[in-house]
């Protein structure tokens, strides 16, 4: 909106030529997405309490976690909020590329509103079935395969980090591919969000990463000099990116232990699916298995944690899944769990962002 105002005025004022750059966008919208959390956080917080719209806490959790239950939540709906808005306000609306991430974040938020809603309805930390979560999540992943797929922008060819000369073309096959890498995405945050902060600090860290993977791919001669992909538009996603960025920093300053409000499956659904396409739209899909690490880890922890459980008639490899619960039971305080997982966030993103020279 502002930047297409703005853009207007270039010829008469040269000072509005600033709004031109992706890179001072960005900051605008990560700073207007920060001042909207922080000016209707607390009013947002008190209407969640007086709708009694609170976390239901699982029985089979730490039991530290008892504590937790009545914590307001639905958090996600205000970081969606402020990201969206901050990102129309400061992008360049003409590109598709910024309505398919904001479409699909939507979607995904909509879907874990629905299961948000039911748990608060039923006053049960059950929602929607893992089918029927994963049935809609399936659904809305494909429909963006598919426009990935058909964009003249994009190709489907799945290259391999730091091997510039090996790459797949993956052909019809990308559609599931593209579903798989933002339901895998989308789910691993929902599995990670346990904790205070835990889940917010780790998408701000990953989506900064992803912000330098994009404009680097939007931007052809950059794109040329790193050899990587040259996505034509996918630089103003950084914009958006950066909203999503400012809008998490805002709810985690709400968010941080101990916790104000939990952002719920609204937020964390979207959150990473938001971050599943921004690494489509980079064309560096595989790298979010490291910049993204974390949510991997956390992820496959429940995988092995299920399948050892099943295969060995009740035996465990973790004290209790996701990874998070294990370190807790083993002792660790709340805020040193969350601190060095973050920590570990930071190391990875910095490993996945210097593979961008490494080829």
């Amino acid at each position: 909106m502002f930047y297409h105002l703005f853009s207007t005025l270039t010829e008469e004022v040269s000072f509005f030529n600033v709004f031109k750059y992706v890179t001072f966008r960005s900051i605008l919208a990560a700073f207007t997405a920060m001042v909207i959390w922080f000016l209707l956080g607390p009013g947002f917080i008190n209407l969640i309490k007086n709708y009694q719209i609170q976390q239901y806490i699982r029985d089979e959790g730490p039991a530290s976690h008892k504590k937790k239950s009545g914590t307001p939540t639905m958090g996600g709906v205000l970081i969606l909020a402020a990201a969206l808005s901050a990102s129309l306000m400061w992008v360049d609306l003409a590109q598709p590329t910024v309505w398919l991430m904001i479409i699909c974040g939507g979607l995904f938020a909509a879907l874990g509103f629905h299961d948000d809603f039911l748990k608060i309805k039923r006053k049960h930390n059950q929602g929607l079935t893992a089918r029927q979560k994963l049935a809609g999540q399936f659904a809305i992943g494909l429909a963006v395969g598919g426009y990935l797929c058909l964009s003249k922008d994009y190709d489907t060819i799945l290259y391999l980090p730091v091997f510039k000369e090996i790459n797949f073309d993956l052909g019809w096959f990308y559609i599931p591919f593209a579903a798989l890498v933002i339901c895998g995405a989308s789910n691993a945050v929902n599995l990670t969000d346990g904790l205070d902060g835990l889940a917010a600090g780790p998408v701000i860290i990953a989506s900064l990463a992803y912000m330098v993977f994009i404009y680097c791919a939007g931007h052809a001669r950059m794109a040329q000099y790193l050899s990587i992909t040259y996505v034509p538009g996918a630089a103003e996603v950084t914009v958006v990116l950066a909203g999503v960025v400012g809008a998490a920093m805002g709810f985690l300053w709400f968010n941080t232990y101990p916790a104000q409000i939990f952002m719920g499956d609204v937020g964390s659904l979207s959150l990473g699916a938001i971050l599943g396409l921004a690494a489509l739209i980079a064309k560096q899909e595989l790298i979010l298995i490291v910049v993204g690490g974390l949510f991997v880890m956390e992820a496959l922890s429940v995988i092995i944690q299920v399948a050892y459980f099943k295969a060995t008639g009740g035996r465990r490899v973790f004290r209790m899944a996701p990874l998070h619960h294990h370190f807790e039971l083993k002792g660790w305080p709340e805020p040193k769990v969350i601190v060095r997982f973050w920590l570990i966030a930071v190391i990875l993103a910095m490993i996945g962002l210097s593979t961008l020279k490494v080829r």
